[in-house]
């Protein structure tokens, strides 16, 4: 009888409640070839392994999705000082597993397919698995080839702006007609959402005020402004029949917009980010406003407490990064002016745990893993992830939920010098981490497994959600907090 690779014995697996496999269950997860064999349970004796993990007390959920990475991201003269390694390394000490960067052409002369390619051939430096989101600036008659040239790759979904004029944003004819070959392709249309004629004339007055610096940041892109994009582009994906990805949402009138929508039967989904949960606008009022500089702004304190009701009644699908990796250096260069500052946040590494102590005293465990990691797959179509379930990937995390830790931007993993969450004491810190079968983080530290990262080819959007079954679990679920 062969000896499979690892067990994690004794530990409560946890999944979605949505998800294919059990939504808890004290078990042992047995693992060979990088892939979960058996779920044994935990009254029985530990199988033999090669090596055996003992997740006793603690909880043991599928690795994280992170839908909304930028990995060496350019902005105008400015690029990210990270790579797929670095940020690699930081998604896995922070439990995930999976990460979705974006292909998004860095001038004219790039086009959507070369962008997707660049980032596929810089991606096999990976040391987890990597999968792609295109993005469409322009249009012209070259954009439907590429379009299924990108989908025969596995990226299966298209990012476009609405706002960033000269840059990277995408005109509504573009938006609707790539809209259209998406339904054609089935894939997912994500969109950045702020209405561009609002926020130019918004930062023009404020510049004309001489309040253009970063501590006004807030005050130059309103909620109005992200949510009548929300409420246009819905409209396109209407009439288009447009499955349609929200990134970033900021507001509860996005989401409620997004809600709305789901219930007159669009496919239509609300991403928010760990920082719009649990910062608010006084940190432009900080020693150090240029921490926070990133778009959309952070929102007042009842705008913030609103998202997070949004959070705890299940309107939001998704909790992404949005990870960006600036450094202070890059960030204090044009402080005095919020037009020409590069903006993103870095936060591959602190999603986890950020994300789990914003929803602890509302929501379960069962619903944190939905939105750190099952929500994400499913709607992305990565097959293989997002559960813990026989033939699923071994890609999984260990952790005590009563376990606070302090951020300390110094220690993170992540190529920059600070963290937006710097000294907030949170829970849900991974201890344990197997990403492909190999445990990668554990108390000895990082066990750096080298560039096995794999491109993840997706699937349709429509043909994954219909191939998945639906499992409900029959057991009352626990407070995150248990």
């Amino acid at each position: 009888m062969t000896i499979p690779d690892l067990v994690i014995a004794h530990g409560t697996v946890v999944n979605s409640r949505q998800s294919t496999g059990p939504a808890r269950q004290a078990a042992h997860v047995v693992i060979d070839g990088g892939r979960i064999t058996h779920l044994i349970d935990a009254a029985e004796p530990v199988p033999a392994a090669s090596r055996i993990v003992d997740a006793a007390g603690k909880l043991v959920i599928p690795g994280g999705v992170d839908g909304h990475c930028h990995v060496a991201q350019v902005t105008g003269r400015f690029r990210t000082l990270d790579d797929y390694r670095t940020t690699s390394t930081a998604a896995l000490w922070g439990g995930t597993t999976t990460i979705i960067d974006f292909g998004i052409p860095r001038d004219a002369q790039e086009s959507p397919l070369d962008a997707a390619l660049n980032k596929k051939r810089l991606a096999a430096e990976s040391r987890c698995d990597v999968a792609l989101h295109g993005s469409v600036v322009s249009w012209d008659e070259t954009v439907p080839s590429q379009l299924e040239q990108l989908a025969a790759l596995g990226v299966r979904s298209v990012k476009m702006y609405t706002t960033n004029r000269g840059s990277t944003m995408a005109d509504g004819d573009t938006i609707l007609k790539v809209m259209r070959e998406m339904v054609r392709l089935d894939g997912l249309t994500y969109i950045h959402a702020e209405h561009d004629p609002i926020i130019a004339d918004c930062t023009e007055q404020h510049a004309a005020d001489g309040r253009i610096g970063i501590e006004h940041l807030h005050s130059t892109r309103p909620e109005l402004a992200e949510e009548i994009s929300v409420k246009e582009t819905l409209a396109m994906a209407e009439y288009t029949g447009a499955p349609v990805y929200f990134v970033h949402q900021s507001t509860p009138g996005a989401v409620d917009l997004v809600t709305e929508a789901r219930e007159r039967g669009q496919e239509a989904y609300s991403e928010t980010c760990p920082h719009y949960l649990t910062l608010d606008d006084t940190v432009y009022g900080s020693k150090f406003p240029e921490w926070y500089a990133c778009c959309p702004p952070m929102r007042s304190a009842e705008t913030v407490a609103a998202l997070k009701e949004r959070l705890a009644a299940g309107a939001i699908h998704t909790v992404s990064s949005d990870h960006s990796c600036y450094d202070l250096l890059q960030k204090r260069e044009r402080t005095d002016d919020v037009r020409f500052m590069p903006h993103g946040l870095p936060g591959v590494e602190t999603r986890m745990p950020v994300t789990f102590t914003a929803m602890a005293p509302h929501s379960t465990i069962e619903d944190f893993v939905e939105v750190f990691s099952a929500g994400p797959a499913r709607i992305n179509g990565v097959p293989g992830k997002g559960a813990i379930a026989v033939g699923f990937d071994a890609d999984l995390v260990i952790f005590d939920p009563a376990e606070v830790r302090e951020v300390d931007g110094g220690v993170l993993h992540m190529g920059t010098d600070f963290s937006p969450f710097e000294g907030k004491a949170l829970s849900g810190w991974p201890a344990v981490v197997v990403s492909a079968g190999r445990v990668v983080v554990d108390d000895g530290g990082f066990h750096d497994p080298g560039p096995v990262g794999r491109f993840v080819a997706r699937n349709g959007f429509a043909a994954h959600r219909d191939a998945l079954s639906v499992r409900k679990s029959p057991s009352a679920p626990a407070p995150v907090s248990a």
